[in-house]
């Protein structure tokens, strides 16, 4: 074809003058057309030599520099380069780089040294118009007799998701970042879904929807997107995204009912038999499918995991459920994903991947985060990095076990298909020297915890922690050392694994299998000998805290335990907000954050300064945001009494258990129940229900306990019976739902004030303190009072709801700061007297 066709004769010229300054080698460009497909602007991102192949990622990673497109930050819609030979055939080089430029809708093309001619590899996606979103069009189906409207019983307008779903079409139109604070009620789901799908229908851009539950996933999923597309009546093909841990691995459970076959007396024989039969008839391989719930020692042996992957050289590729999500999900304008998974899909952008394709999700530009009042906490876990006895003990595991008297694991396959078994002993005396060593390190660790059961790397504590832990960490980090030396040799003289396709079956399709996982292994111990030298360098990495937890075994054959706990050795970054400014928040168009608990008047008036600072949405330079707060349209001046006993002993005197002991039974009494209690310490939870389930039971009030079972099981128990009485400490103060006569009583035991003692807040305060900070009005304060909203949040989930909540802790009236939490509530009646009264007022309340 000729260049002319696809090339404005400057942008030829340009070309031209490019690959002649390069000495006629090849020259790689981005390329920028307009509607037509016509290459009007282009920008030169590399030159190399004939035959060299430029990183894909340098190719398409970065957008147009000012001036190089009509649209400054605009990403290309082509990429160039030329064949210095004269010959534009693609060499598969080529055809490769094509395919997954492709996925983002990047075409390609070859051009001679002339620019006479041109080869089109991939077409680019044609850039269309985009079409606004029309505010009052959509807010339309929301009111009295519209699309949406007509499908919800009982609905009522409700002004302030009108005027919420104003401002996130703003950021749909404007390209704007969005932070958008929706008391209970508003309904804030069809506030952003109505204009994210519209938008997505549009345009045809995909938007990303992520949230923090897997249980607000499946109802987005399952009820209320399919009610938003019926009232849009349109197809649009949505797909919601678990991470692959909730997916079987076809190969990884093949591979540990050969395991199992060997040894006659494994305890867990009718479970992977069960699971055998259930893969043969699943369509989606989700463990939410199983109509039972397998041990996590059998789910962990047999689930799908990244860095076990063998992707198209597996011999399961064509069943692999992991794979069908991803297909599924190509096609798709919308994605409802977690946080996990959306932090996963961002790290692996910024470390190069780029924008444009398909990484752990599929390329997107305008992403919803609901709950969005928990990132900052989901990001520093995902960036966290652990190890743990246990876990090197499992990881061991995995390649050499012996058990009565049979010899099991990776190295012994390996072994047996490849003749290796003169380095099997050599390997399983390296692997009993590396667990000797963390042995001893998890001795000296947990000496180091104490009663408190938590331990912090810092510099007054230097001298303490060169004599008992650095010797430890060196000891281990020598033996898995020689023990990863050990398995790569066997690795590379086994063959395969890495840049073999291997057959589909056989022994050769074995091994590959077999060394595969074995690399998966070695990159696990390489990751602990990582987190070994950064705990050894700790003084030289202040950027990162560096701590160790003390753990309780919990059941379920978890390992070899010495007295039942063991020590976590963690490295968590001091901040996350600079890393979700450079990944979220400045490369995607539109960025939606909407949460119940966004503000807090610590100190007055409510802003989102607080929530700015700590989730990075203010570090991304040149984007403008827009917030607002949309207030619960639910009636808390009549609905909620607010009791606090103003005579209650304070949390650091010595009465203070002693009364919540007397008040939580004699509140949960007067209420018949249907109360949640909500702790901010386990001990006082374990204490307080040791006194008051007694008490309870006697009148017929059914008592439950975080730690009785799982907390999906215990909510369930807990909406069944209307009497009941649930308590609970950290993960309850959200995400429970009880409305009606299920939950008439919440009682807040103590303002949830974070421990000073939890390593990463005690570093993140001392971080502000050296920097001039107020670290209690900057940090301890603020995030309490989102934490104690949520908290109160719990008791009216719907317009007739009715109840109280009372807080146990006196000082939220006789502390200057006290105001601050009261001030972020919605407006209630109140009772801030004695006891005795306090008591009266909230029978009163629940029974005139």
């Amino acid at each position: 074809m000729q260049a002319s066709k696809r090339f404005t004769e400057d942008c030829r010229d340009h070309l031209r003058a490019e690959i002649a300054d390069a000495g006629g080698n090849e020259v790689f460009a981005r390329g920028y057309c307009d509607e037509e497909g016509i290459v009007i602007a282009l920008e030169v991102a590399a030159r190399g030599n004939e035959g060299a192949v430029l990183a894909l990622d340098r190719l398409w990673n970065a957008p147009a520099a000012e001036g190089e497109a009509e649209e400054e930050g605009r990403l290309p819609d082509v990429l160039i380069h030329n064949h210095p030979s004269g010959f534009l055939s693609p060499s598969d080089q080529d055809f490769a780089i094509a395919a997954r430029a492709a996925e983002g809708g990047v075409g390609s093309f070859i051009v001679d040294n002339g620019v006479e001619r041109v080869y089109v590899i991939a077409e680019p996606v044609r850039r269309r118009a985009r079409k606004a979103l029309d505010a009052e069009s959509l807010c339309a189906a929301l009111e009295e007799g519209g699309a949406v409207s007509r499908r919800l019983p009982s609905y009522e307008i409700r002004p302030s998701q009108l005027d919420l779903m104003r401002l996130i079409i703003r950021g749909f139109n404007e390209d704007v970042l969005v932070a958008a604070e929706a008391g209970t009620g508003v309904g804030k789901s069809f506030a952003y879904l109505l204009p994210a799908l519209s938008y997505a229908l549009a345009n045809q851009e995909r938007i990303l929807i992520s949230t923090a539950t897997i249980t607000l996933q499946q109802q987005l999923f399952d009820k209320d997107i399919p009610l938003v597309i019926a009232a849009l009546n349109k197809k649009l093909k949505v797909v919601l995204i678990k991470g692959r841990g909730n997916f079987l691995c076809r190969r990884r459970l093949a591979d540990a009912l050969r395991d199992q076959r060997q040894d006659l007396f494994d305890e867990d024989e009718e479970t992977f038999r069960a699971i055998e039969a259930w893969a043969d008839t699943t369509t989606t391989g989700s463990r939410s499918d199983l109509s039972f719930v397998p041990r996590d020692r059998v789910w962990s042996r047999i689930c799908s995991e990244a860095d076990l992957c063998m992707g198209m050289r597996c011999p399961e590729r064509e069943r692999c459920f992991v794979l069908a999500l991803k297909k599924e999900a190509a096609d798709a304008k919308i994605l409802v994903v977690n946080h996990h998974l959306l932090f996963a899909d961002l790290a692996a952008r910024q470390q190069g991947a780029g924008y444009e394709i398909t990484v752990v999700l599929p390329p997107y530009r305008r992403v919803i985060i609901d709950e969005a009042h928990t990132i900052e906490d989901a990001a520093t876990s995902f960036f966290s990095k652990e190890f743990s006895r246990l876990g090197i003990y499992r990881q061991t595991g995995r390649l050499y076990r012996q058990r009565r008297g049979r010899q099991q694991g990776l190295l012994i396959r390996i072994a047996a298909l490849s003749s290796q078994e003169a380095a099997l002993e050599g390997a399983a005396a390296a692997i009993q020297r590396a667990r000797d060593a963390a042995d001893a390190l998890d001795g000296a660790a947990r000496e180091l915890c104490g009663a408190e059961g938590v331990f912090r790397l810092a510099l007054p504590r230097d001298k303490q922690i060169a004599a008992v832990l650095v010797p430890g960490l060196v000891n281990l980090r020598k033996a898995l050392t020689a023990l990863v030396e050990a398995l790569r040799s066997m690795a590379e003289a086994a063959g395969g694994g890495e840049g073999e396709e291997g057959e589909a079956g056989g022994a050769n399709s074995a091994l590959n299998a077999a060394v595969w996982e074995l690399r998966s292994v070695i990159r696990r111990l390489e990751t602990v000998i990582s987190v070994c030298g950064a705990f050894i360098e700790y003084a030289q990495r202040p950027q990162e805290v560096m701590w160790i937890e003390e753990r309780r075994e919990s059941g379920g054959g978890a390992g070899p335990l010495d007295g039942g706990s063991w020590a976590v050795f963690t490295v968590t970054p001091l901040e996350v907000a600079s890393s979700l400014g450079k990944a979220l928040f400045e490369p995607n168009k539109t960025v939606v954050c909407l949460s119940a608990t966004l503000t807090t008047a610590a100190p007055p008036p409510a802003s989102f300064a607080y929530w700015n600072r700590r989730s990075g949405i203010c570090l991304a330079p040149g984007r403008e945001v827009l917030t607002g707060q949309f207030p619960s349209p639910f009636p808390y001046g009549r609905s909620v009494l607010l009791a606090v006993p103003g005579d209650a002993p304070l949390p650091d005197e010595a009465r203070y258990q002693a009364f919540v002991e007397r008040a939580v039974p004699d509140l949960a009494g007067l209420a018949g129940g249907s109360a949640l209690v909500l702790f901010t310490s386990y001990e006082s939870l374990r204490n307080t229900y040791a006194v008051a389930a007694p008490i309870l039971a006697k009148q017929g009030i059914r008592c439950l306990k975080q730690g009785d079972d799982d907390r999906s099981r215990l909510l369930a128990a807990f909406l069944a019976d209307e009497s009941s009485v649930l308590f609970g400490t950290d993960s309850f103060w959200e995400g429970v739902d009880a409305p009606g006569d299920t939950l008439r009583l919440v009682i807040l035991c103590r303002l949830p004030f974070r421990t000073p003692r939890d390593p990463v807040f005690e570093a993140r305060r001392e971080a502000l303190e050296k920097q001039g900070g107020n670290s209690f009005m900057e940090l301890s304060l603020p995030e309490a009072v989102i934490k104690f909203k949520q908290g109160f949040g719990r008791l009216i989930r719907r317009s007739g709801d009715r109840g109280v909540v009372a807080v146990l802790d006196g000082r939220i009236i006789r502390k200057r700061y006290g105001d601050s939490f009261i001030r972020s509530l919605p407006k209630t009646r109140t009772s801030f007297g004695e006891y005795a009264a306090v008591i009266r007022a909230a029978e009163d309340f629940l029974f005139p």
